[in-house]
């Protein structure tokens, strides 16, 4: 298993209707190094019965890790929901079960940089030592680099950081070659997949992120050359994401899913970085 930085099949790549154990073998028989869980999904498998002996029990078992911990959404509302606040401590409460350190967190509401970055700086203080990673999306309210880097700055946060995923990047129309050495610096993962030529319509973009996504190195925009740019900025990722969010790919069932979108990883990989497979 890379150690460094663990090869993740993201929660969403096998979806939300298989059991805990069943998520588990399919990323190890195709050569995942860990799985990544959402808040939803460490709770779909309590819910099965399991606690969190046993589920670190299965994961031991089949010598897996947890690697990726999600999802903190609505931090910069002024009057958040308790589910809210609970999935929040629940991601807390993740990290330091599987021994995970940073956070997926995303921005739907739209606010201004300052009043952003207030609200940033205030979740980052109460995740502690734990990595706040905030992802720009182009339909939320961080949609490119340029935003959410100036949120994060303006934070002032230590433990403020970026989250950096192919599909999002290509969708806000971003080159691949902005990337500072500064922002590299304060990415603290990634998440990489790939995309058609054609987007989606503005208005149902969103649709496309969590229905139409493909593997790594199978659609038109250049995975490869995203991966060149992270590992020419610098970047230390924590975890190696690979979220694609497809209903045709889950649809072959969850063993499939988690074969084809690991084998394209590991073709992209070996072109751009193959130190990631190897450490």
């Amino acid at each position: 298993m890379s150690k460094k930085h663990p090869i993740t099949i993201s929660s969403w790549t096998l979806g939300d209707q298989c059991k805990f154990e069943d998520r588990v073998i399919a990323a190890k028989e195709a050569g995942y190094d860990g799985i990544g869980l959402r808040a939803e999904t460490y709770v779909d498998a309590l819910n099965e019965g399991l606690f969190d002996e046993d589920i670190l029990a299965i994961l031991d078992k089949h010598g897996m890790k947890c690697t990726e911990v999600e999802y903190i959404v609505q931090w910069a509302e002024d009057n958040r929901s308790y589910e809210q606040k609970y999935k929040e401590q629940m991601c807390f409460h993740m990290c330091d079960l599987f021994g995970v350190n940073h956070i997926n967190c995303g921005l739907m509401e739209n606010y201004s940089v300052e009043h952003t970055a207030q609200k940033l700086k205030e979740l980052c203080h109460r995740a502690g030592k734990r990595v706040i990673g905030v992802e720009p999306m182009p339909y939320s309210g961080l949609p490119n680099l340029e935003k959410a880097w100036a949120v994060v700055k303006a934070s002032g946060a230590e433990n403020a950081a970026l989250i950096l995923d192919t599909w999002h990047w290509v969708r806000a129309n971003q080159p691949y070659d902005i990337l500072t050495k500064e922002q590299a610096a304060k990415t603290v993962a990634i998440q990489i997949n790939d995309a058609y030529e054609r987007p989606y319509a503005a208005s149902i973009l969103r649709d496309e992120s969590m229905h139409d996504r493909l593997a790594p190195g199978t659609g038109a925009k250049d995975t490869a050359g995203f991966v060149k740019m992270i590992k020419e900025a610098g970047v230390d990722p924590k975890a190696v994401g690979v979220e694609v969010i497809s209903d045709e790919i889950l649809g072959r069932g969850l063993n499939e899913a988690a074969a084809y979108t690991y084998e394209n990883t590991k073709k992209v990989l070996a072109e751009t970085w193959p130190e990631l497979l190897e450490d």
